[in-house]
């Protein structure tokens, strides 16, 4: 059962039921999946990503890695270090939650003597905005003065690393359901006396049809009668306008998902969406409107596919696991002052990479642009063949 709301959440939940609840009305009683998505994460004032709420953390609604451990933005800096000692140029992060990555990067980079020039970080959240400001106003000076927050991509192409934790799952996605052979899309309509939200079927447009038709190929096996999922086709546009910002250097992307075969298991029969809410996770997208999130794990083939379009080069795919181990995690454990603080950092590291935490799940994926050293945090792993 979910923590009741506030009087305050309750009104919260209620403006965008209201404004949801408008948009169907207008469009005849039926949405897509991806709209509803849009406007609960990211109506202006109202989504979840928009208005002011604690989202991260023990006291949020969600735990990110580099929310756990430091030890996560040390590693992922390394990296970022390595390409930036080829390229020069900047760090551009997107969706800095709530600065601690930032931070621990900047700390890393100038312990690795390879600072970016600057660190630009793009965030659609104001309240998040605000909190990256506080915690990175701690920073000593010559870091903090690299920090500068964009309100949109930037129009010139960067040099360097585009860093993305945790962004492709929150990209509004489409869902659909199999009936009778048939690819059916699913969306969301009015429930009895128009007070709740449900699930409704419709016809399959020609771009979710043959985005299903393509996964359906992939699939190992026969997917069942009432086989249900999602598919994300603003995965292409997203990855097609990274690709317009990097003039040379590499894309990391952090974010739990499978390649497509994977995915689309013939046993995977719910597909993978989830809300978060107050450390508690769920399937209902219908409840606590604005207050929870919701996401959908990412199709990494889909990644690729979008990135070889736009004339990037896919140069890692591995777990979350072995890309930090690959770069040192634990000697960044047996690194530690003392033992208190070698325990500690000992159980973050295994909550960062052990199979049934985030280890395995998560992946972090590496797309580059004239760029063609090694990557040392896929060293160890490299799962691009199961693309």
């Amino acid at each position: 059962m979910l923590p009741p709301l506030s009087p305050e959440e309750q009104r919260h939940a209620g403006a965008v039921a209201a404004l949801i609840g408008a948009e169907l009305r207008e469009a005849e009683g039926w949405l897509s999946f991806e709209r509803f998505m849009e406007l609960a994460l990211y109506a202006p004032g109202l989504g979840y990503y928009s208005a002011g709420a604690w989202k991260l953390g023990a006291g949020g609604d969600f735990v990110t890695a580099p929310e756990l451990s430091d030890l996560f933005g040390r590693c992922v800096a390394l990296q970022c270090a390595e390409v930036l000692r080829a390229t020069g140029g900047e760090i551009l992060e997107l969706g800095a939650g709530s600065g601690r990555m930032a931070a621990a990067m900047l700390t890393a980079l100038d312990g690795a003597r390879a600072l970016p020039d600057r660190y630009a970080i793009l965030e659609v959240s104001a309240d998040l905005a605000a909190r990256q400001r506080e915690r990175l106003a701690a920073l000593a000076p010559h870091l903090r003065e690299r920090v500068v927050w964009l309100e949109r991509l930037p129009a010139a192409p960067l040099r360097g690393v585009i860093v993305a934790n945790e962004v492709a799952d929150a990209l509004p996605c489409r869902r659909f359901t199999l009936r009778a052979g048939a690819v059916r899309e699913l969306g969301v309509a009015l429930g009895s006396g128009g007070a709740m939200l449900r699930d409704a079927e419709a016809p399959a447009d020609p771009a979710l049809a043959r985005a299903c038709a393509e996964l359906i190929g992939a699939s190992p096996g026969s997917l069942p009668e009432g086989y249900t999922s999602e598919v994300n086709l603003r995965v292409g546009p997203w990855i097609a306008t990274l690709g317009e910002c990097l003039e040379r250097g590499a894309v990391l992307l952090c974010d739990y998902g499978l390649p497509r075969s994977h995915y689309y298991h013939p046993q995977r029969t719910g597909g993978t969406l989830r809300c978060h809410f107050r450390q508690r996770a769920h399937d209902d997208p219908y409840t606590n409107l604005g207050l929870q999130d919701i996401t959908a794990w990412v199709d990494f083939t889909r990644v690729a596919e979008a990135a070889v379009s736009c004339g990037l080069e896919v140069r890692g795919f591995a777990t979350q696991a072995a890309f930090l181990l690959a770069l040192g995690l634990e000697r960044q454990v047996a690194a530690a002052p003392d033992a208190v603080a070698r325990a500690r950092l000992a159980g973050e590291a295994r909550r960062l990479i052990m199979p049934e935490e985030m280890g395995e799940a998560f992946k972090v994926m590496a797309l580059a642009r004239g760029y063609d050293a090694p990557l040392s945090g896929f060293a160890l792993q490299d799962l691009r063949r199961s693309l």
